[in-house]
């Protein structure tokens, strides 16, 4: 069966090594190339507010408060619509939903370069703020086009490298927007120059990219996904690493103006560093955990953050700019990291879970795909949910002191949550229970195989 409207392939077996040496790997490789490329741009959208804060100054008559909540909102919006965004894929196709998705990046940006000047109300910039909103669902849609087009054993680095190159689009609007600032130039300039490359990554995907027709609407696998534990328990291990990610990407120039009192082109010649060294390293955490186990190397991720974070207090409190920016630049590559390991464990997860079942061969590899397709989105979407709770939490810590080191103690209170999540999932073998509930003394039962989670 093939749909109007787009390229369809009707067979597609990634596991079969014939195939995927002599036609999937290099057809699954373009796909990902112009996938990327479309959630760069809806990254560089849905952050572009965290960059305008930077521009408006006394005259737009905003507070701090009113910036953080601003950027609050747009962080909400872009991970509620990560749900519907996931499977939009199986309705209208990977190719077809990325061309669509690519251009309704075009209603925030022209919304912002309509608006975007001294004396606009708040109301109209929060209004204009929530349709960027829309860039963060780019990162579910394509995530979930890419992981049914890759084997299991190429998952970690596939989505690694899809998700890293979308996360650039952070630091890239960044370094735009330091440029813009550097020279003299307003908002405005900014906005002109990503029309454009919004209208050029929709006539690519278009042109460049394929559907898979074995990839169906399936609103089974939704239902399954939703009363599956490990899609909670996965959400609540990604709100610490990619929540992070993207909490911190809109909120570090804000703390640099408001707790340092950097300049906009001050705060910008640094907010850069850390999204672009975390989004780097992502794909790094993807083939980390495809080597040595997704969970081992989140678990000990977590642990690096929870002690970068306790750092972070210190220097909050001791208002040291030059250490707070260091270890806040290490932060961001750790969540960098750890967003690569979390998601490389959602497919295995699912796969052993279908071994567990009883199911073997390609039967275990349909269920594994069908089930970590649908859950990828709501993980995606939860964990997006850790950005607006750190910009809130940011808000209501310079509300109450005037400074950010409360904040940082509820996120190393939440990371040590997770190391402990973390282990006791997905690292921890309990011995087998006799009937009368004691502790058998025998060989530990094994739990989720760690080469594959």
């Amino acid at each position: 069966m093939t749909f109007p409207g787009g390229r369809w392939i009707e067979y597609w077996d990634p596991e079969d090594e014939t195939f995927w040496k002599e036609t999937g790997e290099r057809t699954a490789r373009r796909n990902l190339f112009f996938s990327v490329l479309s959630e760069h741009i809806g990254f560089s959208v849905w952050t572009l507010w965290s960059v305008l804060v930077l521009f408006m100054g006394p005259e737009y008559g905003l507070s701090p408060a009113d910036k953080f909540l601003l950027t609050s909102a747009v962080t909400l919006v872009g991970a509620v619509v990560r749900v519907p965004y996931t499977f939009a894929v199986a309705v209208f196709g990977g190719r077809n939903w990325t061309v669509v998705s690519a251009g309704l990046l075009l209603v925030p940006t022209v919304a912002a370069f309509a608006v975007m000047e001294p004396g606009t109300s708040f109301s109209t910039f929060l209004l204009v703020g929530l349709l960027a909103g829309i860039g963060g669902g780019n990162f579910a849609s394509s995530m979930t086009n890419i992981n049914a087009f890759f084997p299991l054993h190429r998952k970690g680095w596939a989505l690694g490298l899809n998700a890293g190159g979308g996360n650039i689009g952070v630091p890239v609007i960044q370094l735009a927007a330091l440029a813009i600032i550097g020279a003299g130039g307003g908002p405005r300039v900014l906005l002109g120059v990503y029309i454009p490359l919004i209208l050029v990554a929709a006539v690519l995907a278009a042109c460049f990219m394929d559907n898979l027709a074995s990839v169906r609407n399936d609103t089974g696998a939704a239902k399954d996904a939703v009363r599956e534990a490990h899609t909670w328990i996965m959400a609540l291990l990604y709100i610490g690493t990619f929540g992070s990610f993207i909490g911190y990407s809109f909120a570090f120039g804000q703390v640099l103006q408001t707790q340092f009192g950097r300049t906009p082109l001050q705060a910008a010649y640094l907010t850069f560093i850390g999204p672009l060294l975390g989004s780097l390293i992502r794909p790094l955490g993807g083939r980390l955990a495809d080597r040595y186990g997704g969970a081992r190397i989140t678990l000990w991720n977590f642990v690096a953050m929870a002690a970068a974070t306790a750092v972070l207090v210190a220097a909050s409190a001791a208002r040291s700019l030059g250490l707070f920016v260091a270890v806040f630049v290490v932060l961001f590559v750790l969540s960098g990291l750890g967003n690569g390991s979390t998601y490389k464990m959602i497919p295995g997860i699912f796969q052993n879970k279908a071994l567990g079942r009883g199911l073997t061969g390609e039967a275990a590899v349909a269920y594994g795909r069908r089930l970590s397709g649908a859950s990828m989105g709501l993980i995606g979407a939860v964990g997006a949910l850790g950005g607006v709770a750190i910009n809130l939490a940011f808000r209501q810590s310079f509300l109450s002191t005037g400074s950010g080191t409360g904040a940082f103690v509820a996120f190393l209170a939440f990371y040590a949550v997770c190391f402990a999540v973390t282990w006791a999932v997905y690292l921890r073998r309990p011995a087998p229970r006799v009937p009368n509930g004691t502790a058998e003394q025998a060989e530990p039962r094994p739990r989720l195989s760690h080469a594959e989670v």
